[in-house]
């Protein structure tokens, strides 16, 4: 779970490009977005494709992703939890 937790770290400031953060900046458990990370609606979407496109789970219910993309951690665990 660590190494995914950290692989997700580095995709996310990849995809989003957090050029002045490292992994080491983000807490696993911090909110992804609001006071967390500050993340808004269009990062969003960019989670969702980064989802799709590196783990291939694709959210049925937008509902859902608020607790999927609360913080790293819960995007870990639904990625695990989804996986074969």
């Amino acid at each position: 779970m660590e190494e995914l937790i950290q692989k997700l770290k580095v995709q996310i400031i990849e995809q989003l490009n957090l050029e002045d953060m490292e992994p080491d900046d983000i807490d696993e458990t911090d909110p992804l977005f609001g006071n967390g990370l500050g993340l808004d609606s269009i990062d969003a979407l960019e989670l969702i494709v980064l989802l799709e496109k590196e783990y291939g789970i694709k959210i049925e219910n937008p509902k859902d992703g608020q607790k999927i993309f609360y913080s790293i951690k819960s995007m870990a665990e639904f990625i695990k939890s989804h996986q074969k």
